[in-house]
C-alpha cells in the first residue's frame, strides 16, 4: 500500500496539484479507481504540509432510470468523516433512450463533467479530482492517434476558466492492476456499473489492443508515458 500512496504523493508533488486551503471535490463514480483515488487522498492529507480539504461527490445516471445503491460508499466516506454528495439525474435514459446515441461514451462523459463541476462550484471547490490512472493515459493517448490522428494526451492539471476551477488526476503514475490489487486487498467499496456500453466501448477494445501489444513489446505503457513525460506533450513535463 505505501508504494501506491507514494506514487499519488509524487504525482501531486510533480505538478503542484494541491496547494495550502485547497477544497478538493473527489469524483466517485463508483468504481475501483475513483474509491481508491478518495481513500489516498484521505490517507495523504493526514501529513501533506498543505491542508486541504476533502468532499466526495457523485452524479447517478440511473441506469434502467433506477439509482443505483451507493450506501456501502456512504458508509466508507462516514468512516472517513469525508462529506458525500449524491446527484441522481435522468442522464441515462437521455442518452440511451430520448437520443439512443450512436457514441454515447462521448456525450455521456461531456455532461457528466459539466454536472460535476456545477456540483464542485456549489460546493464552494476549487478543485476536482479525476480518478484517471496510467492506463487510461496511455489509452487516451492511443485513441487520439487512431481516432483523430493527433499527438496528445490529457493533461495532468488542467484550468477549466470559464468555472476558475483546476482539475487534477492523481493516479497517472498508478496502474490499474495494482490499484484493483490493493481496493480488494483493503476491502474498500466498489459499486459495478450498469451501463450497457461499459465492455463494449472505444476506450475497451483499445486497452484490449495494448495488452496484446505488450506480449511483444514489454513496458509498452510506461515507455509510453516516459515519451509523453519527455516531450512535455500537454503539459507531463514535470513542474519540478
Amino acid at each position: 500500500m505505501h508504494n501506491m500512496i507514494s506514487k499519488v504523493r509524487a504525482a501531486i508533488d510533480s505538478y503542484g496539484m494541491i496547494s495550502q486551503n485547497d477544497k478538493i471535490a473527489v469524483c466517485v463514480s463508483g468504481g475501483k479507481d475513483s474509491v481508491f483515488l478518495l481513500f489516498a487522498l484521505n490517507q495523504i492529507k493526514t501529513y501533506y504540509p498543505q491542508k486541504f480539504d476533502l468532499v466526495a461527490i457523485t452524479i447517478d445516471p440511473c441506469f434502467d432510470k433506477r439509482p443505483a445503491d451507493y450506501s456501502d460508499i456512504e458508509k466508507f466516506c462516514t468512516k472517513i468523516n469525508v462529506p458525500y454528495i449524491i446527484r441522481r439525474t435522468a442522464l441515462a435514459n437521455l442518452i440511451f433512450n430520448d437520443r439512443q446515441e450512436s457514441n454515447p461514451c462521448s456525450l455521456c462523459a461531456r455532461m457528466r463533467r459539466g454536472m460535476l463541476h456545477d456540483m464542485a462550484r456549489e460546493l464552494s471547490c476549487n478543485k476536482i479530482a479525476l480518478g484517471h490512472n496510467l492506463d487510461d493515459c496511455v489509452e487516451t493517448f492511443f485513441m487520439n492517434l487512431f481516432n483523430c490522428g493527433s499527438i496528445g494526451c490529457f493533461s495532468p492539471v488542467t484550468y477549466l476558466s470559464r468555472k476558475d476551477i483546476h482539475m487534477i488526476r492523481p493516479l497517472i503514475f498508478c496502474e490499474e492492476t495494482k490499484i484493483a490489487s490493493l481496493v480488494i486487498r483493503k476491502n474498500l467499496p466498489v459499486v459495478l456499473s450498469r451501463c450497457p456500453a461499459n465492455l463494449n466501448s472505444n476506450r475497451q477494445t483499445t486497452k484490449n489492443l495494448i495488452l496484446n501489444l505488450e506480449k511483444n513489446y514489454p513496458n509498452l505503457r510506461k515507455k509510453i508515458i516516459g515519451a509523453i513525460k519527455r516531450a512535455n506533450i500537454d503539459a507531463w513535463g514535470s513542474k519540478k
